[in-house]
């Protein structure tokens, strides 16, 4: 049995709006961040100063390869909404997701395609990070686990989720640690019907996996599900006509003992579950996920024997075939969850207060296409991308590339700036974090062994 002895040695202590005037208390100094980062993280003092895209490199376009785009986002700075640096990589590597450590000295950004993790200093000079490591062995000494989705920050390491295996290239895949000095710790592959690990819900088990999220009081490692490589790395439009390749998406959702990373039970969440996202109040024990292929927000909750239940609560947009959800962002007082749909690039937010019963109040069309939603801690503040996969993302004029800014008023979204990543030869925009110059602690505290 794996027991992590620093994670143990940690006790959240989570931030509760409502006790310190709401998400705007971050405006007097508190600290902040994005809203779906990890409670292990080192936080922004006040306002995010820099967002950072990590950007799937286009052959022709540019350099062509995979980079790391900054963008200044102070307020009243003569840079603001403008690219203050770009370092690219070797090659172009599916750039999918990245994460920080948990000091946020360091930013690794994953690759999909050949499974290479890049580790960028974003302390020494946040405004223009620095590649300074490769992982470029990650298949061989994980012992086969491939296609790295990003990064979550765990005491003095990372937690890498991936979506895929060197054996078969299907869904079958596992979790992987690494220290914050890029060594390799362990790999605890995900159970399947064979090999469920002692899971109760073996029946439904697929081995496959998305992402990994933690709430620390709880002591709960929540995993999700998409697809393997043969999948993620076919042109789109040829996979969804191939009946065989459709049957190769993930239906379940694992809920694990995060101390000692064992599967405790497995949820059948039929439709690809991608994004995961942890609710903020002390007394909220639930997280959301929306199925790309269903089309649903679903909720993963304790009921009131303390269980964990999961169950789908609301559809996502009435329209006939669905429309892709693809990542969602939750608000730091847990009443509003953005939505962002690929399929017709829009963002639909719903009212989240009553988590079993979700009510969308409002719609915008951000691109053509959407991908990612990065949100502010104050909830005034998002951020969208454009990318999903590279043999995913749209033809022709629908293509649109872009890292596009608004501001949230409660009521509607109203454009900030806008950054045509084709036009400026960077790429297609992906993931974003947020950086600065001003770090105030995480939001941890020693507990009392």
């Amino acid at each position: 049995m794996f027991v992590d002895q620093r994670a143990e040695a940690y006790e959240f202590n989570c931030f509760n709006p409502a006790s310190s005037g709401g998400p705007a208390g971050n405006e007097a100094g508190g600290a902040a961040d994005e809203t779906c980062s990890s409670p292990y993280l080192a936080r922004i003092e006040g306002q995010e100063e820099f967002v950072y895209v990590w950007t799937l490199g286009v052959e022709g376009l540019g350099d062509g390869a995979d980079k790391l785009v900054s963008v200044d986002v102070k307020p009243g700075s003569p840079t603001y909404g403008k690219v203050v640096s770009s370092v690219s990589v070797e090659g172009r590597n599916e750039a999918h997701h990245a994460g920080f450590t948990d000091d946020r000295r360091q930013l690794w950004c994953a690759g999909l395609e050949n499974s290479r993790v890049f580790i960028f200093d974003v302390h020494t000079d946040p405004s223009k990070p620095k590649l300074t490591k490769t992982i470029d062995n990650f298949a061989e000494t994980t012992g086969g686990a491939v296609g790295p989705h990003g990064a979550y920050a765990l005491p003095g390491r990372v937690l890498i989720p991936c979506l895929s295996n060197a054996k078969d290239k299907g869904g079958r895949t596992a979790l992987v640690e690494y220290s914050n000095d890029g060594n390799y710790i362990m790999t605890h592959w995900l159970p399947t019907k064979d090999d469920a690990r002692g899971a109760a819900g073996a029946q439904f088990a697929d081995g496959y996996g998305y992402d990994a999220r933690v709430l620390p009081r709880k002591n709960a490692l929540l995993t999700s599900s998409f697809t393997g490589w043969n999948n993620y790395t076919m042109d789109f439009g040829k996979m969804t006509s191939d009946p065989e390749a459709m049957k190769h998406f993930g239906q379940t959702m694992v809920m694990w003992d995060f101390h000692t990373r064992q599967p405790k039970k497995v949820f059948q969440v039929p439709g690809a579950p991608l994004e995961i996202r942890w609710a903020w109040g002390d007394q909220h024990n639930y997280a959301f996920t929306a199925t790309a292929l269903g089309s649903k927000l679903w909720l993963v909750y304790a009921d009131d024997h303390g269980d964990w239940q999961a169950k789908d609560v609301a559809p996502i947009g009435e329209v006939k075939g669905g429309v892709l959800p693809v990542d969602i962002s939750l608000s730091a007082d847990d009443k509003t969850l953005f939505v962002d749909c690929f399929g017709d690039g829009k963002c639909r937010v719903f009212d989240v207060s009553d988590p079993q019963h979700p009510k969308q109040i409002y719609e915008k069309q951000i691109g053509k296409q959407v991908n990612m939603v990065s949100q502010s801690w104050d909830g005034k503040r998002l951020y969208f991308t454009s990318s999903l996969l590279a043999r995913w993302d749209k033809k022709g004029a629908d293509n649109e590339q872009f890292l596009r800014a608004y501001g949230w008023d409660g009521k509607e979204l109203k454009p900030t700036f806008d950054l045509d990543f084709t036009a400026l030869k960077l790429g297609r925009a992906h993931h974003m974090l947020f950086g600065s110059t001003k770090l105030g602690p995480n939001r941890t505290t020693i507990a009392s062994r």
